[in-house]
């Protein structure tokens, strides 16, 4: 049986490709188990400062698999593992970039909004279409999708199951570059490589800090930024940092 996931270390950047082909790298629980080991290896691992995700040139991933799904009773559903894999992703504290071709629908349109950044390629179709199967997005689809695109676009999205295109997409705030589909992966790998290269802890907190802007108030979120920034103020990346742009260097970071 090939593999689920197809796995490159680029120096500092892990590209990360769903590998089912066949059935439009639709998600299984066998599928998101082992993307959920794969991002606790990048977590873990040092050398690692981001993630690219993507799928193929024809779907990102297009949804839950049916079959899978239909093979649940209530009870099964209670106790999906694939609730453990939403919970992981959304704890990822490194850089995630995905880099989304062809169909992002259902659980992969969840999956790409999971990621900081997404790079679209021309052709790509983001939708909620849960609605036509009689559920509806079960994975953050509701909140993540109103987050991004506002409310009356979310709510004709879920609520009529039709998919919105790149141009679209990057009209509403969902994606933030549209590109051909060829360079779609390359160009998401180039925007990982910029972040790569920064300094470790300032992307973390950083990161930190936008994401807190998106579910607390202003006050709130801005008392989080200044204490962030204190933080950094005391590391060696700072102070090196400042050190080579005086000397006209590339500076050479340790996340300390």
């Amino acid at each position: 049986m090939p593999a689920l996931l197809t796995v490159e270390q680029l120096e500092s950047v892990r590209l990360v490709t769903l590998n089912r082909p066949e059935a439009l790298n639709a998600l299984t629980s066998a599928l998101l188990g082992e993307l959920a080991d794969e991002l606790a290896n990048a977590e873990q691992d040092p050398t690692t400062h981001a993630v690219v995700l993507t799928g193929n040139r024809k779907a990102f991933a297009a949804g839950a698999d049916l079959k899978e799904m239909a093979e649940r009773d209530l009870v099964g559903i209670l106790n999906d593992p694939r609730v453990a894999f939403w919970q992981r992703i959304t704890a990822f504290s490194k850089p995630l970039i995905a880099a989304v071709n062809g169909y992002a629908l259902g659980g992969g349109c969840e999956l790409a909004m999971h990621a900081d950044i997404l790079i679209a390629g021309r052709d790509a179709q983001f939708g909620q279409p849960e609605i036509n199967l009689g559920i509806m997005p079960g994975a953050g689809g509701t909140q993540r999708l109103l987050r991004a695109v506002g409310k009356s676009l979310a709510m004709q999205m879920v609520l009529t199951g039709e998919p919105i295109g790149a141009r679209q997409a990057l009209a509403a705030g969902l994606v933030s570059e549209v590109t051909e589909p060829e360079l779609t992966v390359e160009r998401a790998l180039a925007i990982a490589r910029r972040i790569a290269g920064q300094a470790p802890l300032a992307v973390r907190l950083a990161k930190e800090a936008l994401l807190k802007a998106q579910d607390t108030d202003l006050a709130s979120g801005l008392r989080l930024e200044r204490h962030a920034f204190t933080l950094l103020a005391g590391t060696h990346d700072r102070n090196e940092g400042i050190r080579a742009f005086q000397e006209k260097r590339r500076p050479r970071y340790r996340g300390e």
